[in-house]
């Protein structure tokens, strides 16, 4: 396994923060930073456009501040998430403004590209793509991507279907890069266990909803709390991409969960408006994402104290004697 040097002595846990779409801004990226964890979020959350600009310059200036008063145990680095489906028309302007700052890692999603690799390498950034199969984790390493994302079944938002076993274990026989894991990690067991089975990083994201710096509506980090794994329910409806939701968002859209039809991958779209609006259905706005690990979260707590959760549960979980 193989750990870049951009993460060495900045990390409290092996955690990179899932790029939460609306969800994931400032405030919760720098509280992840700070206590530990990789924070990201999507370019697409800055809007209009223009906001992007100054998101990195103050996730860049409140990072530099926190590690010059803490030299002992610096930040995190933090990432952003962009959108290579060919819909996204924003890709061009939001990544030239991450060459601007001298983003530290990218995740891509939905399309790797060879040139976007370079044009991270360019400026000495770092690039994970998640991928749902073994045909994509081939294919994005091809093209230059530094490390994988295997979304397994259970997470949140776009998932895969395959078990973090296989998953895990089948990229290892040809890969020897950074890996990080998602699906239904939402403690700090889980995040040991994926440790244990092969991957350098748990990736977590719906934890992170119910946090108190995380942009999202109360009635959204409640459902959060009170939902369990059978709560959940995969669809492409929404999006055009299989995914994980939450049933109880549907059923209050008045939808049907147990028949949801399915819907045409061709039309999905990541293009935003003048406004930087991304045109969705008004009866979907909110459909709310979440993961199969869901019944281990109970409560709304920054942060930091989640993660400091996570990092005791991390730390006692062993094998038990027989």
């Amino acid at each position: 396994m193989s750990m870049p040097a951009l993460f060495k002595g900045r990390l409290s846990l092996p955690v990179i923060g899932a790029p939460l779409f609306i969800i994931s801004v400032p405030d919760l990226v720098i509280a992840q930073c700070k206590a530990g964890v990789v924070g990201s979020f999507p370019s697409l959350n800055a809007r209009p456009p223009e906001l992007l600009d100054e998101w990195l310059y103050r996730i860049k200036e409140e990072l530099a501040a926190y590690d010059k008063a803490h030299p002992e145990r610096p930040s995190a680095p933090f990432a952003v998430n962009q959108i290579v489906h060919k819909s996204n028309n924003r890709l061009d302007h939001d990544m030239a403004l991450c060459e601007k700052h001298k983003v530290p890692m990218i995740i891509s999603s939905l399309g790797a590209r060879e040139e976007l690799n370079q044009a991270v390498h360019g400026w000495g950034g770092i690039v994970f793509h998640d991928v749902i199969n073994q045909k994509f984790a081939h294919k994005a390493i091809e093209k230059g991507a530094d490390g994988l994302i295997l979304v397994a079944a259970g997470a949140g938002g776009h998932a895969g279907t395959l078990s973090p076993f296989p998953f895990v274990s089948e990229t290892r026989q040809w890969f020897d890069g950074p890996i990080a894991l998602s699906g239904t990690i939402a403690n700090g067991r889980a995040i040991r266990a994926a440790r244990i089975i092969g991957a350098d990083f748990a990736y977590i994201g719906s934890a992170f909803i119910a946090t108190q710096e995380a942009n999202a509506v109360e009635s959204y980090k409640s459902m959060i709390t009170n939902s369990s794994a059978e709560d959940i329910v995969y669809s492409n409806l929404f999006t055009g991409v299989h995914g994980n939701y939450l049933k109880p968002s549907i059923v209050a859209a008045g939808m049907d969960p147990e028949n949801l039809p399915t819907s045409d991958p061709s039309k999905m779209s990541f293009g935003t408006d003048s406004s930087g609006e991304r045109a969705k259905p008004k009866a979907w706005k909110e459909i709310w994402g979440s993961g199969q690990g869901v019944g281990s979260i109970s409560k709304v707590v920054p942060a930091a104290e989640l993660i400091a959760r996570f990092k005791k549960e991390y730390d006692e979980a062993v094998d038990p004697a027989l």
